[in-house]
């Protein structure tokens, strides 16, 4: 991503964490593919809502498990493991310490999704996640879109990732109860500047949204 999208996405990670904190009450965030940890992460803007939330991150990458070891105490902990082992996430020891699976959890997907170009095994794999986590547990996800751009534009993005289209955003969101203004681009769910100060869905090119399972 660049430089704006990357900080819109990032504006809405915090949101929708304020919200599940705030409104909906969860104290419990599953956080994978979360990257270097860096100031606002999904634990501070829980914690300070809810100072006894619990959080687990995920993420492959050594490095990142590096920092987020040195970084992390109390009651967030971070797992190296792949977003496409759904399976070894959900069975993790750390995890089943950290969170109660049998509580609502808040599912955070942010800038991950597009690494997976296998549209189907996505599916699949939000599914699964899904599927371990109670009646009450809320999905937050971002993906990159082109469908502000120019018609006919190739779907991957640099990396070997996948763009989708709103039709195919929102089978993720399959079964949920959208919140809000449901799937828009990330820059418009829950706003808090004027309308003229946002930047237009084709320079963010990235949409988002929140739900809840019933």
């Amino acid at each position: 991503m660049t430089e704006l999208p990357a900080r819109e996405n990032r504006a809405f990670l915090q949101r929708a964490v304020r919200f599940l904190a705030e409104e909906a009450r969860v104290d419990q965030f599953l956080d994978i593919g979360a990257g270097l940890p860096t100031a606002g992460n999904t634990h501070e803007i829980a914690q300070r809502r809810v100072p006894y939330a619990r959080v687990v991150y995920v993420d492959n990458d050594p490095k990142v498990g590096v920092h987020a070891r040195r970084l992390l105490t109390g009651t967030a902990t971070y797992i190296e493991e792949d977003l496409r082992n759904p399976g070894a996430i959900l069975d993790h020891p750390l995890l089943k310490e950290t969170l109660d699976l049998n509580r609502p959890v808040g599912l955070i997907l942010i800038a991950v999704l597009h690494l997976l170009p296998d549209h189907a095994r996505a599916r699949e794999i939000v599914r699964e996640l899904l599927a371990a986590l109670p009646s009450g547990s809320y999905l937050a996800a971002t993906n990159i879109t082109l469908d502000h751009g120019v018609p006919g534009e190739p779907t991957t993005v640099p990396g070997g990732g996948r763009a989708r289209s709103r039709a195919e955003f929102a089978e993720f969101f399959t079964g949920l109860g959208l919140i809000g203004p449901g799937i828009v681009p990330v820059s418009e769910w829950l706003p808090e500047v004027p309308a003229h100060q946002r930047p237009a869905p084709e320079q963010v090119a990235v949409y988002g949204a929140v739900g809840r399972k019933p």
